[in-house]
């Protein structure tokens, strides 16, 4: 049982949830691309650095890599961000959530079909476990609050969050197979970052720079070197060792966590039926990790 890889997946949950409170801290301080782009190259300048130092040498990818990696960095850091930034602009954060917590559900579906990983009975159950405890986490308890209103343009958005995700978690699974996976998060991290240069520029970025506050630099610094460097890595590491799919539904701690964090450093409140989705989404992520002892 890869004991090591399901605590370090726990650990980039952990990591994850916290970005959600440096988010909260940056919201309305730096513009949404903008801090995109920053979150991202600092990422990727740390990136440079550790591959650098852990492996050696900084090797360059075959050319029949390229165009995964490009996706990768379309997929999982531009139009992840992309999506996901203009969707909050439209719903809730809690929508938002709910709609992002059917990313481990698609990534299994989509496992199964193209990467043929086995889609047990209770490899399906425990997604559905953990699906529903993190929907009772992110209502606070009130999980029919969720599903009032309609279909607009920010439920589009987030539904193209989880197709983005979805995608970078399976393109990266055949990546893995030729790179390392800090190699890998490296070059999508590197490519995403210029990408999203073009929207920040869009919003002036590089004329405002000297007015961003000593918190927000401490905030993008949390989502650029723990959020994206050391989570991506970890997610990658995590995904080669166990598959999408496993490491997916791990996914759905993150609203655990984010809940935690606020309750421990922002004082919000923390129901009961929130305590008892989160024992839900780990029991959830259990039964989807089991393996029989051979």
């Amino acid at each position: 049982m890869p004991v090591l890889t399901y605590l370090s997946l726990v650990l980039t949950m952990f990591l994850w949830g916290g970005t959600f409170i440096a988010g909260r801290l940056l919201a309305g301080a730096v513009e949404p691309a903008s801090a995109a782009f920053l979150r991202f190259l600092i990422a990727s300048v740390a990136m440079l650095a550790v591959t650098r130092i852990l492996e050696g040498k900084f090797r360059m990818p075959p050319a029949r890599l390229w165009l995964s990696l490009t996706l990768l960095g379309m997929t999982g850091v531009f139009a992840y961000n992309v999506f996901f930034f203009n969707g909050l602009q439209h719903i809730t954060a809690g929508r938002a959530s709910l709609i992002v917590a059917g990313t481990p559900l698609v990534i299994t579906v989509f496992a199964a079909l193209f990467l043929n990983e086995r889609l047990t009975f209770l490899k399906t159950c425990g997604v559905l476990m953990s699906l529903a405890g993190a929907i009772m986490v992110i209502s606070n308890g009130h999980p029919g609050s969720l599903f009032t209103g309609g279909f607009g343009r920010g439920e589009q958005a987030l539904v193209g969050c989880v197709v983005s995700w979805s995608a970078y978690s399976l393109i990266g699974r055949s990546v893995l197979r030729s790179l390392p996976p800090l190699t890998t998060v490296c070059y999508s991290s590197i490519i995403g970052t210029l990408l999203l240069a073009f929207p920040a520029a869009r919003e002036g970025l590089f004329g405002h720079l000297s007015a961003i506050t000593f918190l927000s630099w401490v905030s993008l610094a949390y989502l650029g070197l723990g959020g994206t460097a050391l989570g991506f890595s970890l997610y990658y590491i995590g995904i080669k060792k166990i598959g999408a799919s496993r490491a997916g539904i791990f996914i759905n701690l993150v609203p655990v966590f984010s809940l935690l964090l606020s309750w421990c450093i922002l004082g919000e409140t923390i129901r009961l039926a929130v305590l008892a989705g989160g024992l839900m989404v780990l029991t959830g992520v259990t039964m989807a990790n089991y393996r029989k002892a051979s």
